[in-house]
C-alpha cells in the first residue's frame, strides 16, 4: 500500500479509503469485520464512515458494526486513521426541530458525542461536514470545532459535497481565528463526473485540501456491471440502468481500451482519479472481502500519458480549469 499527507497536514492516509457505507445496508456483520480485517491486512488504514450510514430505519448501524470490530483489540481501532461525518438528522425525538439536515454548535457537539459511543471509541481522527450549511455562521462552526479538537474529541475538521467557493470562505474564516480549517473536502468525482476539476480540485489544490473521492466508480457504471449489475450493487436499479444507457457508447469504449491495458474496468478507473495532484485517496466501497481485494492492485497501477489521452477522448473533461475555461 501506498500512503499520502492528507492535505497539508503531517497525517498520513492511505491512497485508497475503505468506504463503510454498505455495513449492515447491503453487507453484514461478519462480512464487513472480515472486510475490515482484510482492509488493515493490506495496508488499508483509512476508513470512511457517516452517523447516518446503516439500515433502513437503523441510522448509525455502520458505526456500531464498527465499533464492536474494534472492540475485539488487536490493535484495530490504533491502527485505524477514522473518519466519520455530522449534517444529516439521526431519528433522535430529544433533538425536537434539530433533527434535521443542517450544522449548528448544538449539534455538532450532540452527534459527535453519539457518534463516539457507537463508534466505542474516545476520538476520531477526521470529522466531516456531510454537506455544506448555507445558513450557518462560520463563526458558530468554527468555534464548536475548535473546542472538539482541544479537547481532543477529532484531530482534523474535513468537509464534503463543498462547492469551490465554499471552501475557499471556510478557509478564510478560520485563517481569522488563526485555525487550521479544513484539511480535506469528500467530493463526486470519477470519468462520468469530472465537473470538480473546473473549480473544487484546483481549490482544494492551492488550499492545500486533500480531496476524497467518493462514487469514483459511478456507483458501479464504471465497475464493468453496468448492463449486468450483480443484484444488490447501487447500479442495480432501473435509474442507473438508465444512466448506463445513455453511456452506453463511452463505456463500451472504455471497456474495450482496458481489455487492450489487460486491467479491470473499476482499476483503471480508480487509479486515473489518483492522476489528480489534490487526490488524497478515493473511497472503495466493498461489499465483499474479493471486491476489496481486486481493487488493492490500483495504487500501482502506472497509467502512460497516452493512456490518461484515450481516457480523455472517451470522456472528456469539462472543458478546462477554471479561470481558463470561463475567460481568453
Amino acid at each position: 500500500m501506498q500512503y499520502a499527507k492528507l492535505g497539508r497536514t503531517g497525517l498520513k492516509v492511505s491512497r485508497l479509503c475503505l468506504g463503510t457505507m454498505n455495513f449492515g445496508a447491503t453487507t453484514d456483520e461478519r462480512e464487513s469485520f472480515r472486510i475490515m480485517d482484510a482492509a488493515l491486512d493490506a495496508g488499508v488504514s483509512f476508513f470512511d464512515t457517516a452517523n447516518v450510514y446503516g439500515g433502513q430505519g437503523h441510522r448509525g448501524q455502520t458505526e456500531e458494526i464498527i465499533g464492536r470490530w474494534f472492540a475485539q483489540g488487536g490493535g484495530r481501532r490504533e491502527k485505524v486513521v477514522l473518519a466519520t461525518k455530522v449534517y444529516g438528522g439521526m431519528e433522535q425525538p430529544l433533538d425536537g426541530p434539530n433533527d434535521t439536515g443542517g450544522l449548528s454548535a448544538y449539534k455538532i457537539r450532540r452527534h459527535l458525542e453519539a457518534s463516539l459511543r457507537r463508534l466505542g471509541t474516545d476520538h476520531v481522527e477526521l470529522y466531516q461536514m456531510h454537506h455544506v450549511d448555507r445558513t450557518a455562521p462560520w463563526e458558530e462552526l468554527w468555534e464548536a470545532f475548535e473546542v472538539l479538537v482541544h479537547q481532543g474529541k477529532i484531530g482534523y475538521v474535513g468537509s464534503s459535497n463543498f462547492a469551490g467557493w465554499h471552501l475557499v470562505e471556510a478557509q478564510a474564516e478560520a485563517s481569522k481565528r488563526n485555525f487550521l480549517g479544513l484539511v480535506s473536502e469528500q467530493h463526486k468525482y470519477s470519468l462520468i463526473c469530472r465537473l470538480p476539476e473546473l473549480e473544487v480540485l484546483p481549490a482544494a489544490q492551492a488550499l492545500g485540501i486533500g480531496v476524497i473521492a467518493w462514487s469514483p466508480l459511478a456507483g458501479g457504471l464504471l465497475g464493468g456491471g453496468a448492463f449486468k449489475p450483480d443484484k444488490g450493487a447501487r447500479s442495480d436499479t432501473d435509474g442507473m440502468r438508465q444512466t448506463a444507457q445513455k453511456y452506453r457508447t463511452q463505456l463500451e469504449s472504455f471497456d474495450g481500451l482496458c481489455r487492450e491495458l489487460g486491467q479491470d474496468m473499476a482499476n483503471v478507473a480508480l487509479a486515473w482519479t489518483l492522476v489528480h495532484p489534490a487526490m488524497a485517496a478515493p473511497i472503495i466501497g466493498p461489499r465483499t472481502v474479493g471486491q476489496l481485494n481486486g481493487a488493492l492492485s490500483v495504487v500501482d497501477l502506472q497509467l502512460s500519458p497516452e493512456t490518461l489521452q484515450q481516457i480523455d477522448g472517451i470522456f472528456p473533461g469539462p472543458g478546462g480549469a477554471a479561470p481558463q475555461a470561463y475567460a481568453w
